[in-house]
């Protein structure tokens, strides 16, 4: 009996330990000054549209979301997030982005029993619109053109125990300019492991690692960028639940940036989000809320919204809607 409890306190002092450490850890990197880190490298990448978040949700809380991925857009956040499904679900999204620029994405997540895992599938565009061409004189040619960007992505996550998942994209990306386009792949990965207390989290994920892309007869590298954040449950109850989470990520073409957010649910039903980015060249807050409709068992329909300040730019809108089935 002795030896029991000796041996009970050891694991919960570990526990401590451990979540005390990462919790440190992660603020540390957040906290870290930008001096420290490597200088911008603003414009060098390719495919600068595999940055834009698909998810209402996420944004609401700033897109610190590698931790708290536990719907289907874990495809784009971190596909170790897949793990967290247990059913199938589909999910889309509307963006509408300063000078007429429209983003949509697709997706859809298949618990496979026989390969004791998650599949994801999606579907990311993004179209300009028409725009007149002009010479090198800015004369018009009275000829009219568009830029469109596609991507088509294959995630499985799955559990290597019962609190450590991973997970693995594969993306096929192509642009399409005028008379010209490129084409190329690339591959995401990620891993998230609960600690088991109060929902604490501590993900990490690197994604669009693949060869560069090359447009006409230049080659420009992909925005690979590399992300390691937290979440925990602040506030727990029957009726109500209190998330933080925070984000930090170094990507290949940028400074350093940071992100955190919190998401307040009620019931289980409703939802309000905030979150703050830093070190963005569009700084600001987001703000975002949702409603969940049941319809049957396991069975529901959630609609999220979410507002983004871009600054000096007009602020940009996203709409998700989340089918679980």
């Amino acid at each position: 009996m002795r030896s029991r409890c000796k041996k009970t306190v050891i694991e919960i002092i570990g526990r401590t330990t451990i979540v005390s450490g990462a919790v440190l850890l992660l603020f540390l990197v957040l906290l870290a000054p930008t001096d420290t880190w490597s200088q911008a490298k603003v414009g060098t990448t390719g495919a600068q549209f595999l940055e834009l978040g698909v998810s209402a949700r996420a944004m609401g809380m700033a897109e610190a979301f590698a931790a708290v991925s536990d719907d289907i857009s874990a495809v784009y956040y971190n596909p170790a997030g897949l793990t967290s499904l247990y059913g199938r679900e589909v999910a889309f999204t509307y963006i509408k982005m300063p000078a007429d620029i429209t983003y949509g994405y697709g997706g859809i997540g298949l618990p496979i029993e026989s390969i004791g895992g998650v599949l994801g599938i999606a579907v990311y565009s993004l179209g300009s619109g028409d725009m007149e061409e002009t010479d090198y004189y800015r004369v018009p040619t009275g000829r009219i053109f568009s830029w469109n960007d596609i991507a088509i992505s294959a995630s499985y996550g799955r559990y290597l125990t019962d609190r450590f998942s991973l997970g693995l994209t594969v993306k096929y990306i192509g642009e399409f300019v005028h008379d010209y386009s490129a084409s190329g792949w690339s591959a995401d990965v990620g891993t998230i492991y609960d600690t088991g207390y109060r929902g604490f989290k501590i993900a990490m994920a690197i994604t669009n690692f693949g060869p560069d892309m090359k447009f006409i007869k230049n080659s420009y590298p992909l925005p690979i960028n590399f992300k390691f954040g937290g979440a925990i449950n602040v506030i727990e109850s029957d009726k109500y639940l209190l998330t933080f989470a925070a984000e930090g990520s170094h990507p290949s073409d940028n400074l350093e940036k940071y992100n955190s957010g919190i998401e307040f649910v009620y019931n289980d039903l409703f939802a309000l989000r905030a979150g703050r980015r830093f070190n963005y060249d569009t700084d600001g807050f987001t703000v975002g809320g949702g409603v969940r409709l049941p319809f049957g068992e396991d069975r529901d329909i959630r609609f999220d919204y979410a507002f983004q300040d871009f600054g000096i730019l007009t602020e940009v809108h996203r709409f998700t809607m989340n089918m679980a089935f």
